[in-house]
């Protein structure tokens, strides 16, 4: 599993002309999943992105988690984060999951953030064509895959 976590000041994402989701201070989260992901990639991932401190203290400093820093969660599923570009100019999307099995475990993501936050996220629709809008805050973007836990 690979996200990509944005620091925002606001987001909401779209689809057609109707807003599915929508926060202010927090993360847009997007998800890419593989075929040999599994859930115990989709809960570390849910409680590392929850401890992250990405959000300044009263000093100006980097100390708070989404937690402490009373944020929200936007959730977008992008298969695109698996994108293999070594050869031509086409992307490769072999390495993403299966959508079934990727619907669900984006899903388990999803509840799993809700537990450790005790409050709502909000949410793409899975597969749809959304468009995200956003206000990168810093910016601050991270990037953190399972298979490199660095």
């Amino acid at each position: 599993m690979r996200i990509v976590i944005q620091r925002v000041s606001q987001a909401k994402v779209d689809i057609g002309n109707k807003t599915t989701g929508e926060i202010h201070m927090g993360f847009v989260v997007l998800v890419g999943i593989e075929n040999d992901d599994t859930i115990e990639d989709a809960k570390w991932l849910a409680a590392k992105c929850c401890k992250l401190r990405l959000f300044e203290d009263s000093e100006g400093k980097m100390n708070l988690n989404i937690m402490e820093a009373n944020g929200n969660i936007l959730v977008i599923s992008q298969f695109t984060l698996h994108a293999k570009t070594k050869k031509g100019n086409r992307p490769s999307y072999i390495k993403a999951a299966d959508p079934e099995f990727a619907e669900q475990l984006y899903e388990f993501f999803i509840d799993e953030l809700i537990q450790i936050l005790d409050k709502p996220v909000q949410s793409g629709i899975f597969g749809a064509n959304m468009q995200v809008h956003m206000v990168n805050n810093g910016p601050v973007t991270i990037l953190i895959d399972t298979k490199n836990k660095e």
